[in-house]
């Protein structure tokens, strides 16, 4: 595969870490977030893509006459989806609690939860 998606990979990391350190509202942290987890998913299949390769169903008990994509590293993808999405739900949440406790998403207007 091209040094095409491994680029896109680290644009969309690059993007969300921005996103990350210049954002002053929590809502729009965690969409960065999410954005930067985009990367992640872009990476690993890039990491297990191969040139010809078939996706990793057989039908039967003898071994493939072809290459197949590596069905560990869809697994991996998969799996951080349903992290990525489950995280995001919390912190999303977190947001909305501390909108209703202080009244406001501005992480340095947040004065009372310094230590």
């Amino acid at each position: 595969m091209s040094i095409y998606a491994y680029c896109v990979a680290g644009w969309l990391l690059l993007v969300g870490g921005y996103g990350i350190v210049r954002s002053t509202n929590l809502v729009h942290t965690v969409v960065s977030l999410s954005v930067a987890q985009s990367g992640t998913y872009v990476l690993l299949l890039a990491v297990g893509y191969q040139q010809g390769a078939t996706a990793p169903v057989f039908g039967s008990t003898s071994p493939p006459s072809t290459g197949v994509v590596d069905p560990v590293v869809q697994a991996m993808t998969l799996t951080d989806i349903v992290v990525s999405a489950t995280v995001t739900a919390l912190l999303l949440t977190l947001a909305v609690h501390v909108n209703k406790q202080h009244g406001t998403v501005d992480p340095q207007a947040l004065t009372s939860l310094r230590g």
